[in-house]
């Protein structure tokens, strides 16, 4: 089992609304939350904070875990993936070798863009209190 770790950022907008930070991946083509594997002895918060901010620049805190996804991965591995709703605590975002553009989108909107189906639920799960 490939362990993997990330995070759902999200903000409030000026009227109130929630937005999650999705990200493109130029390598996959793909829009999909911030996530990535564990290094060896790395808790899994620990990597969900290194991979966001390695593939957002974002420094971030951590609060609610999120609903965990299991999938197969590209090479049929299977791989487990934990989530925590993060915010923003300081940061930009530039391009890298990971990530060529982040959006900022609605959830509804983020639900749309998202290339794998295994994602949603982690994105909606920020619109529980």
């Amino acid at each position: 089992m490939i362990e993997a770790a990330g995070g759902a950022v999200w903000r409030r907008t000026k009227e109130g609304g929630l937005e999650v930070l999705l990200i493109h991946r130029p390598q996959y083509h793909d829009w999909s939350l911030p996530k990535g594997k564990l290094e060896p002895g790395e808790t899994h918060r620990v990597a969900a904070l290194r991979e966001v901010a390695e593939e957002t620049g974002l420094s971030c805190r951590t609060g609610a875990e999120l609903p965990e996804v299991s999938y197969r991965d590209r090479k049929d591995r299977p791989k487990r993936v934990r989530y925590w709703a993060m915010e923003v605590r300081r940061g930009t975002f530039a391009i890298n070798e990971e990530v060529d553009e982040v959006r900022w989108l609605s959830l509804d909107a983020a639900v749309s863009l998202l290339t794998y189906q295994h994602d949603e639920a982690v994105v909606l799960a920020l619109d529980s209190p």
